[in-house]
């Protein structure tokens, strides 16, 4: 038995051994699907770049990334160069990106925009469970317990398919003698056996997903998700909570290093996905977006209009029977950023709708009725 850290049982079954945060939800079904948070209002601008609109190099000034020979996508389009793997996924249609894009939130909370973006409510605290979790009602029966690699359950995936925690604890590593003793401890109760049977199957799930390397680093973080996504018997459905986008200051430096952590990612799920990449759907959304204007510190305010950013060898099909996305495209309805345009005068004007988005993917992915996925996932606004 692989033992890195003890599995501590607490009521239903509670574990906590690793971070960063991770979110895993299982269905019996062999397409894979992949929610990546983006914590702090990731800035869509420069993110992918209307480089061709004429008013983005005034209002950027210092901020606007010059840099994009190499990463034009289409005639007004560019991604951030270090959006490397995302390029190449985007030339072979495993990519598409929505910009100018939003939830119904129309404020500048962090945790509030969070709250509508996971809850798929049209305003902060209207809902209790999550997009993620209602979505788990219309799959097929789950193959085994829901699993959250996170300190809590990240609100998209509460709700009342049950999904149990793992988290990040420094304790020193047992025995084996003691993980012997706690296992015969719970082997006459029916309920805490089974549930650390499987917990202390995860925790090997995880050991051999890491062997080797830092969990802190994102390559590592997809070799553990392709891992877990891959196996016969694990989750098809994860969350991944990324942090570090409030970019009020020294943005340049900050949001390449953030973009070149996500692009890592990126290519890491790719390959430790292996097959099964083809079968797989990644969705990277934030709260809102940013200022279309620098600040006076070297970054952006917290804004509205925000980019979408969609990955996997699941986009041709997707898209094949969804005619209005079209896999290695940019889908805007651009507002423009003159300031005429811009949403109360200071943002990127929103002009498509987040869940929507979603739910046209989301849709397609799964074979699903769009009208059910919409009324099911963001109940508020169907």
């Amino acid at each position: 038995m692989q033992r890195r850290q003890f599995v501590k049982l607490c009521g239903a079954g509670l574990a906590a051994f690793w971070l960063p945060s991770l979110s895993f939800a299982a269905a019996a079904t062999e397409q894979r699907f992949i929610f990546i948070i983006q914590r702090g209002a990731a800035d869509g601008l420069n993110t992918v770049i209307p480089y061709a609109d004429p008013d983005y190099q005034r209002l950027r000034g210092a901020l606007a990334v010059q840099d994009i020979n190499d990463t034009k996508l289409d005639s007004l389009f560019a991604l951030h160069p270090s959006l490397v793997t995302a390029k190449a996924l985007y030339q072979q249609q495993h990519a598409l990106f929505v910009h100018a894009v939003a939830s119904a939130y129309r404020e500048r909370s962090h945790f509030d925009g969070q709250n509508v973006l996971e809850s798929g409510g049209t305003r902060a605290y209207q809902l209790k469970d999550g997009w993620l979790n209602r979505l788990l009602g219309l799959l097929p029966p789950a193959q085994n317990e829901a699993i959250a690699f996170s300190p809590t359950i990240p609100l998209a995936l509460r709700g009342n398919y049950q999904v149990d925690a793992y988290a990040s604890a420094k304790l020193p590593q047992p025995s084996d003698d003691l993980l012997l003793r706690v296992s015969q401890l719970y082997q006459q109760d029916a309920q805490l056996h089974a549930a650390w049977e499987s917990a202390m199957q995860v925790e090997n799930m995880a050991d051999k997903g890491m062997q080797g390397q830092n969990s802190q680093q994102p390559a590592a973080l997809g070799n553990m998700v392709g891992d877990f996504l891959s196996r016969p018997d694990g989750p098809r459905i994860a969350m991944l909570e990324t942090g570090g986008w409030d970019t009020h200051s020294a943005q340049n430096s900050r949001l390449s290093k953030q973009l070149s952590d996500l692009d890592t990612l990126l290519a890491s799920l790719q390959t430790n996905l292996g097959s099964h990449w083809q079968q797989t759907l990644i969705i990277v959304a934030t709260e809102f977006g940013r200022t279309a204007a620098a600040n006076g510190t070297g970054g952006t305010d917290h804004g509205t209009g925000a980019a979408m950013l969609a990955f996997g060898g699941a986009l041709p099909a997707i898209t094949a029977s969804n005619r209005s996305w079209t896999a290695g495209k940019v889908i805007a309805d651009w507002p423009s950023l003159k300031d005429s345009q811009l949403y109360q005068g200071r943002d990127l004007q929103p002009t498509l709708a987040l869940d929507k988005a979603i739910t046209a993917l989301v849709s397609a992915h799964y074979g699903l009725e769009p009208g059910k996925v919409a009324r099911t996932l963001f109940p508020a606004s169907s």
